[in-house]
């Protein structure tokens, strides 16, 4: 039995590996997301997939994932890796920032929510106590497929992608006196519930401030010791370690391992180990992710679907619409613009992974039906692959409240202006989008300017927060979060137009740091007459470039060419850092 198991597992586990390898990448030329690509290949080759077709062609089963739920610790892994590295992109202080979104908008949207799809599980001739589950358990929202998707998109720290962090964080926060209410609600249950949600309250507040205090005075010398022991492989286990514990310690106080997680990453992120730790685990949460996603397809019941089908599409369109807009209401009443609120209604209506555990409890304990848990299973499942399409939508729809209000599809939406600590780049060529990579690989935000709409409907496409706009006008400098920015890097290859940016800039914001590129040592000197801080002449860095080529001929070895190189290019910068004083 145990022998029969562990090649059943192997097997299992190679079925993944092809989806990942080839069939993922295969939908991926189709244009489909990653997210709903993995989601797709778990419908595909799962039980209620090609498994079905096992018992009438036996190869199929070759080909189909057995034990779904052996997948499930792995995939938890997954999630957990994604949240601790959106801890390790923020600061305390930029978390702090969120406070009324996480309580305020948090609180409106998921108790809004609640409530409405309870009525509306009545409809559906659910009794009262079912319905209030299912009002709880579809309430929440993904927080693994919407991050996922913010981050692949270059969007997790832009207002939507913080905005939508924000609301999700308090639904993990819900999840453990969602699920003591449940277990509450089944016809055995005993005690008072205020008693032990009180006593979950507690216990969750002692487990985060551990968390905190450990991660406050012990976690930077821990990493320390790893590194200083020997190397990458400490470093790499006591970051699991970390991640793990953390997602434990949480666990064991009732709360969500996911909020765990992001907390401990949170804490990492205020160390000199975190661009490390990124780097190190990034191929680990791609591949779990992308296993998480596949048990979400699997749990798909394509029977029930395909029998129940008016009962399904009726219960998932009732899901969006009624979420959609509370989620809107939420975030338009705690002081977000009306295109923020629009475009993060779109993630945050569909239902998340905690549904179905939410459901799970509530079979286990009597309080709803199998067939009633799988039907709404269904619609949970259906609503989560459809988040990259009802985000499109809300973007869609929000660029048209823009062209009524602005004129233009591309022109700077009003929320940018509450943007802190971003990058502004004012021309968006080869140059700029170097400059731009470099920072997104740091999860630095970067808003791009350039006056070339082809240019930027076709960066756009890709993802990048790229406008059309004048960079010399004050109301767009102003729109693109001036105000906030922590540098200004002017890139544009027009010696006028660059010198009237970096003036514009100094207007604004006499002290912000300005990096300009110059062409050549007289455009250099009028940068610096007009304001900015650092020049980056392309001259000199074409010849010091071409000197490094040649040393390398020469043969010198790479060390000694970057001592040259390295030498020369301070001289050359000091001298034309002298000419300016």
């Amino acid at each position: 039995m145990h022998d029969g198991s562990h090649e059943i597992l192997i097997k299992d586990a190679l079925v993944f590996l092809i989806a990942a390898g080839l069939v993922v990448p295969a939908l991926r030329m189709l244009k489909l997301p990653a997210v709903v690509g993995f989601i797709l290949a778990g419908v595909a080759l799962g039980p209620w997939g090609l498994g079905s077709f096992s018992d009438t062609w036996a190869p199929l089963g070759m080909f189909t994932i057995a034990e779904p739920e052996a997948a499930a610790p792995f995939a938890e892994l997954g999630v957990l890796f994604l949240l601790f590295l959106l801890g390790l992109e923020l600061s305390v202080e930029q978390l702090w920032s969120l406070r009324r979104i996480v309580f305020g908008a948090g609180i409106v949207q998921a108790a809004a929510s609640a409530i409405l799809l309870a009525v509306l599980a009545t409809v559906f001739d659910f009794d009262l106590t079912a319905a209030i589950v299912v009002g709880l358990a579809l309430a929440l929202s993904s927080t693994a497929v919407v991050m996922q998707l913010m981050t692949a998109n270059h969007q997790a720290s832009a207002p939507v992608g913080r905005t939508a962090l924000g609301v999700l964080l308090f639904q993990d926060i819900l999840v453990a006196p969602i699920l003591i209410f449940v277990g509450f609600a089944s016809t055995d249950a005993g005690g008072n519930l205020g008693t032990v949600l009180l006593e979950a309250a507690v216990q969750g507040v002692l487990a985060v401030g551990i968390l905190l205090l450990v991660g406050r005075f012990l976690l930077r010398r821990l990493f320390q010791m790893a590194a200083d022991a020997g190397g990458r492989d400490f470093l790499m286990a006591i970051t699991l370690l970390t991640v793990v514990g953390a997602a434990v310690l949480t666990a064991s106080a009732g709360l969500s391992i996911a909020l765990g997680a992001f907390l401990a990453g949170l804490m990492l992120g205020e160390t000199e180990f975190k661009h490390q730790t990124e780097v190190d685990l990034d191929p680990f949460k791609g591949l779990l992710l992308g296993l998480f996603f596949m048990t979400v397809g699997l749990g798909l019941d394509l029977g029930v679907i395909a029998q129940q089908w008016p009962l399904v599409l009726a219960g998932l369109i009732s899901l969006l619409v009624v979420k959609y807009a509370i989620a809107w209401v939420a975030v338009r009443i705690f002081g977000r613009s009306r295109e923020l609120a629009t475009e993060t209604a779109g993630l945050l209506a569909p239902a998340g992974e905690f549904a179905f555990v939410v459901l799970a409890a509530g079979v286990a304990g009597g309080v709803i039906s199998g067939d009633q848990a799988t039907l709404v299973s269904a619609v949970a499942g259906l609503s989560m692959l459809l988040i990259p399409v009802t985000w499109r939508g809300s973007q869609s729809l929000m660029r048209r409240m823009q062209n009524k209000g602005q004129g233009h599809a591309t022109t700077l939406p009003a929320e940018n202006a509450e943007l802190e600590n971003h990058v502004i780049i004012a021309g968006f060529g080869r140059v700029g989008q170097s400059v731009a990579r470099i920072l997104d690989e740091e999860n630095t935000r970067v808003v791009a300017l350039d006056s070339r709409p082809d240019t930027v409907a076709r960066l756009r496409k890709q993802g990048w927060s790229v406008y059309f706009g004048d960079g010399a006008r004050k109301e767009i400098l102003d729109k693109a979060g001036l105000p906030g920015a922590a540098m200004v890097v002017v890139t544009i290859d027009d010696p006028q137009a660059a010198e009237h940016i970096v003036r514009a800039v100094r207007r604004g914001r006499p002290e912000i740091p300005i990096l300009a590129r110059a062409q050549d040592a007289d455009h250099s000197r009028s940068l610096f007459k007009a304001g900015a801080t650092h020049v980056v002449p392309d001259a000199i860095e074409a010849g010091l470039q071409m000197s490094a080529r040649a040393l390398e001929q020469f043969g010198y070895t790479p060390d000694t060419v970057r001592s040259l190189i390295g030498a020369e290019r301070d001289a050359e910068y000091r001298k034309a850092t002298l000419e300016q004083t």
